[in-house]
């Protein structure tokens, strides 16, 4: 069963800049598009980037377009988010997950994304200084 591990999550000033990795174990990305979302303290999950699963397609939440990207190496089995300018309204526990699709219709709402795996621990992001 396909399992997601994300990493590289830290205390980081504002303007600066992490890269978060999203792990597989227990079978291959490169069937399935994948999701990130994050959760800030009391609030919700919500998505905020996909990319289908050859690459090709990605799809941004207006807060974050712009200043984060979204990346795979399906040779290597890890899909990535590249976040730079980091404000503190970024400060959340960043999770990735399987999803259902990133289709390329410019009116598809990435708060809309389908998770169809289960979320893993997930890796916190502080944006202080």
């Amino acid at each position: 069963q396909l399992q997601l591990v994300e990493s590289g999550g830290g205390l980081v000033q504002p303007g600066g800049s992490l890269r978060l990795s999203c792990a597989a174990s227990g079978g291959t990305l490169n069937t399935y598009a994948i999701g990130w979302f994050r959760q800030a303290p009391g609030t919700e999950r919500e998505g905020i980037s996909c990319i289908n699963n050859a690459g090709g397609v990605t799809k941004y939440a207006d807060s974050v377009k712009g200043r984060f990207t979204v990346s795979r190496d399906n040779a290597k089995n890890v899909v990535y988010l590249q976040m730079s300018s980091l404000k503190a309204e970024d400060t959340a526990i960043y999770y990735c997950a399987p999803t259902l699709h990133c289709p390329p219709w410019n009116d598809f709402d990435v708060r809309d994304l389908h998770r169809i795996g289960s979320w893993g621990q997930g890796t916190q992001v502080t944006v202080s200084s």
